[in-house]
C-alpha cells in the first residue's frame, strides 16, 4: 500500500509540473522572448531547485491541517490520492486547463469523508487549507492588473524598443515564477509521501526525508520539462493576444501571490493565479480586449474539480471494496477445489 502511494504521488508531481509548465511558460513563449525548448528546460531547472530552498510549510499544512492523521488509515491517503491522480489524467486528456491542487484537496475530503467518517476532517482545515484555493485568483487577478497599470504609468513614453527590455526581464519573472510554483505544488507530494511513512510505521513523527523531498523535486522538474503543449496554446493565446508587457506584469504578480501563499504554508493552484493575473493584465490595458468567455469556462472547471474528485474518492473506494469481496470469493472457490 505504501509503494502504491509513492507511485501515485511522485505521479502526480510530475503530471502537476507537465500542465502547470503551460501556464508558466505561455506569456514567455507568446510574446516570444524565449525559444520553448529552452525556456521549458530553464523551468524545470527551476522547479527542481525551488524544493530545497524554501521550507515545508505547505507540505506540512497538506499533510496534517485537513484531516486527523490518527484518525485516517494508508487506504484513505492512497484512495485521495488515486482520485487525483485519475481527475488530472482526465483533465489532461480532455485538455481542460483543470486545477491539480483542487483535485488533491477534493481527493482527501472526499476520502476521508467516506472512509472514516466527518470527524476525520479538521474543520479549521477548511478555512485554513482551501479558503486559501478559492482566494488566491482573485488576489491574483487584482494585483495582475495593478502591476500591469503601474507598468504603463512608469513606460508612458517609452518607445517600441523597450518591449526588448520587456522580453529580456521575462525571463527573470519565468524563473522566478518557476520556482513559486515548485515551492508550492511539490509540496503536496512530499507532504502527501511524508503521511504515509507516518501511518505505515516507516518514521515516528511528521518530517519530509531528504530523500522524498528529491524524489518530488525530480518528479515535478521533470514534468516540467516537457510542457503540454495545448494548454500553453490555451493561455497563450485564446484569452487574448500577449504582448511583452502583459506578460511581465502577470508572470511579477503571479510569482508574488504564489510566493507568499508557500512561505505562509497556504497551498494554492498556480495555473489559476497566473490564469487570472494574466486577465488581470490584459483588462487593465482594455478591458474588452480579454475574452472573458474562456474565463468563465476555467472558473466553471475549477469549480466543479472538488466535487467531482470528493465523488471520484467514492468511486475508487466502493472498486476497492468490491475487489476485496471478489479476491475473498476466488480464496473460498480455490480452498473448495482444494478440499474436493
Amino acid at each position: 500500500m505504501l509503494l502504491i502511494l509513492i507511485a501515485l504521488a511522485l505521479a502526480y508531481a510530475f503530471l502537476n509540473g507537465y500542465r502547470d509548465a503551460s501556464s508558466i511558460l505561455a506569456g514567455v513563449i507568446a510574446s516570444r522572448a524565449l525559444h520553448p525548448r529552452l525556456a521549458l528546460y530553464l523551468s524545470a531547472i527551476a522547479e527542481f531547485a525551488a524544493p530545497f530552498l524554501f521550507g515545508v510549510a505547505v507540505a506540512r499544512a497538506v499533510a496534517t491541517g485537513l484531516v486527523v492523521p490518527d484518525v485516517i488509515s494508508l487506504r484513505t491517503i492512497v484512495v485521495a490520492m488515486g482520485a487525483a491522480l485519475a481527475w488530472t489524467l482526465f483533465a489532461w486528456w480532455r485538455g481542460i486547463p483543470s486545477s491539480s491542487s483542487h483535485a488533491l484537496i477534493g481527493g482527501m475530503l472526499g476520502s476521508a469523508f467516506i472512509i472514516d467518517g466527518p470527524g476525520s476532517i479538521l474543520a479549521s482545515g477548511l478555512v485554513r487549507i482551501v479558503l486559501p484555493l478559492f482566494l488566491a485568483p482573485p488576489v491574483g487577478m487584482v494585483v495582475g492588473y495593478l502591476s500591469m497599470r503601474l507598468l504603463l504609468w512608469a513606460f508612458r513614453d517609452a518607445t517600441p524598443q523597450v518591449n526588448t527590455l520587456f522580453r529580456r526581464l521575462q525571463i527573470v519573472t519565468m524563473v522566478g515564477l518557476a520556482l513559486s510554483h515548485s515551492a508550492n505544488d511539490a509540496q503536496k507530494s512530499m507532504g502527501i509521501i511524508a503521511l504515509g511513512l507516518v501511518l505505515a510505521g516507516r518514521i515516528d513523527t511528521f518530517y519530509v526525508p531528504f530523500g522524498v523531498l528529491t524524489a518530488c523535486a525530480a518528479a515535478i522538474a521533470l514534468g516540467a520539462s516537457q510542457g503540454d503543449w495545448r494548454l500553453i496554446r490555451t493561455l497563450g493565446g485564446k484569452i487574448y493576444r500577449i504582448r511583452p508587457l502583459n506578460a511581465l506584469a502577470s508572470q511579477t504578480a503571479s510569482a508574488g501571490v504564489v510566493t507568499a501563499a508557500a512561505i505562509a504554508g497556504a497551498p494554492v493552484s498556480t495555473s489559476q493565479v497566473i490564469s487570472m493575473a494574466l486577465m488581470g493584465s490584459g483588462a487593465a490595458e482594455q478591458v474588452s480586449k480579454v475574452r472573458w468567455q474562456v474565463g468563465v469556462e476555467m472558473l466553471t472547471t475549477w469549480a466543479l474539480t472538488i466535487p467531482a474528485t470528493m465523488a471520484m474518492s467514492a468511486l475508487i473506494f466502493w472498486l476497492f471494496t468490491e475487489m476485496g469481496k471478489m479476491g475473498w470469493l476466488v480464496g473460498w472457490f480455490l480452498n473448495w477445489l482444494a478440499s474436493s
